[in-house]
């Protein structure tokens, strides 16, 4: 069967996360859903990695081995067809038989959203902040992230994983067009359940003026959670691209940032 890579787009506001559960609707559930009504015959749909319930992506990748002679172009006409509003497959194309949407990741970047004023037209993608922010004591201290180290720290309580280290490429507070709008924008080889919320929380900390900056790299060495801030909202956390060896989806998202 040849294998297809999909670009899928989606708001994650109603669903309980990218990964199939037995509660509640997620969004490689109802893609897989949608993809046996339109193959006629159950697909296993393979994520580049997991997103929590509420959090966005603008251009996931995901992998399925579909039937001989399916059409690229129709397929992703039909499944836009059907899919709900919240959910959009950007492009649909050809992979070698080997490709592993998540195990041939090398690189995925996050961009977390928020505002310093009220905000209504994107308040599900953006946490308006109601305190007074330094962006330049939050810029020092995330200096610190750079690297490989063990982010224990951020990493969910009752995660299973055992692996908790990653190598940060990127990360950087950026001031957007809009007055007022800021995102952060980590990129990483690999992420942690609730690792980007848990940072970009102690990180508002420091911009508040609760922590100082050196205080980043402090808690990153103590491998402890209860050393970290709360989780920052999900709402404001979109996966915007993931990376590979050989560039994927050039077409639609043009060629890959350098950090």
């Amino acid at each position: 069967m040849p294998r297809f890579r999909f670009l899928i787009e989606y708001d994650g506001t109603d669903f309980v996360g990218w990964q199939r559960q037995s509660r509640g609707d997620s969004v490689q559930g109802t893609l897989e859903d949608v993809l046996a009504v339109v193959l006629g015959e159950p697909t296993g749909l393979y994520g580049s990695g997991r997103t929590d319930a509420g959090v966005h992506a603008r251009a996931q990748v995901a992998h399925a081995d579909v039937p001989e002679g399916t059409d690229p172009y129709r397929l992703r006409g039909s499944l836009n067809g059907i899919l709900p509003p919240s959910i959009a497959v950007l492009a649909v194309e050809r992979a070698a038989p080997e490709f592993h949407a998540r195990f041939d990741a090398r690189r995925r970047l996050y961009h977390y959203h928020v505002a310093t004023g009220p905000r209504a037209v994107d308040r599900t993608h953006r946490v308006s902040l109601r305190q007074p922010t330094d962006f330049g004591a939050m810029n020092e201290a995330a200096t610190a992230l750079l690297g490989t180290h063990e982010f224990s720290s951020f990493c969910r309580t009752r995660s299973p994983t055992t692996n908790r280290t990653c190598a940060v490429t990127l990360a950087r507070w950026v001031r957007e067009e809009r007055p007022g709008d800021w995102r952060f924008e980590i990129a990483a080889n690999r992420f942690l359940h609730g690792m980007v919320r848990a940072i970009v929380g102690t990180m508002l900390e420091i911009g508040r003026g609760r922590r100082q900056p050196g205080a980043l790299a402090e808690v990153i060495a103590q491998h402890d959670r209860r050393a970290a801030g709360p989780a920052a909202p999900a709402h404001g956390l979109a996966l915007q691209r993931v990376g590979y060896t050989v560039p994927v989806f050039t077409e639609v998202l043009g060629p890959e940032p350098t950090p």
